[in-house]
């Protein structure tokens, strides 16, 4: 059997924040692995490869837990998204995603440590970005200041201007954690929320 506080492993308030709304009992860790992408490896499979190593990372730290982790890939055009990290580097990703369509790779992954038992989903959200000028990009990039955040903004805030529409199972996958596959794959684990 496992503990009744869950494990998040993630550094990330974003991840923190969305699994809060869960009402359960959790500890955040951040786990340490090389998130580096392998040579022609697919988008789809990083996320999920990610994903099980951040969650395995955290095992023997706390080997009677349900851990949960999640990794998010975005690609533009064959290109990686990364955090931007600064100003211009953020204004550069939003002129280069000026009325592109970006896919949002989320991964989400459940470990039993007590089992070894690990379960996946991934779900895929894309954006469709509007045309926009290099003022109005600049004008957001300054009210939010998404340096943090891979493809430069938060649809959670300001950032949801920026798009025509958003296709997505999970409004939270896009911020980090799909809640809806999630709660699934807890069930599966016999954990419940409701």
């Amino acid at each position: 059997m496992y503990s009744s506080t869950l494990i998040l492993a993630s550094s990330s308030h974003y991840r923190r924040q969305i699994l809060s709304k869960l009402a359960v009992d959790f500890i955040a860790d951040a786990p340490e692995i090389d998130e580096s992408r392998q040579v022609d490896e697919a988008p789809d499979q990083l996320a999920l490869r990610l994903g099980i190593q951040k969650a395995w990372a955290l095992q023997e730290k706390y080997p009677n837990h349900l851990i949960i982790a999640s990794d998010q890939v975005a690609f533009n055009r064959q290109q990686q998204l990364h955090k931007p990290g600064n100003r211009a580097q953020a204004i550069k990703q939003l002129q280069d995603a000026v009325g592109q369509s970006i896919q949002f790779f989320t991964s989400i992954c459940v470990h039993n440590s007590a089992t070894q038992q690990t379960l996946t989903e991934l779900d895929i959200t894309t954006v469709h970005f509007k045309q926009l000028t290099n003022v109005q990009i600049e004008h957001y990039i300054d009210i939010d200041q998404p340096f943090d955040c891979a493809g430069s903004f938060k649809a959670e805030s300001l950032g949801i201007a920026l798009f025509e529409k958003i296709q997505s199972d999970d409004p939270n996958a896009l911020i980090g954690l799909p809640l809806i596959k999630l709660i699934a794959l807890l069930e599966q684990f016999d954990f419940k929320i409701l």
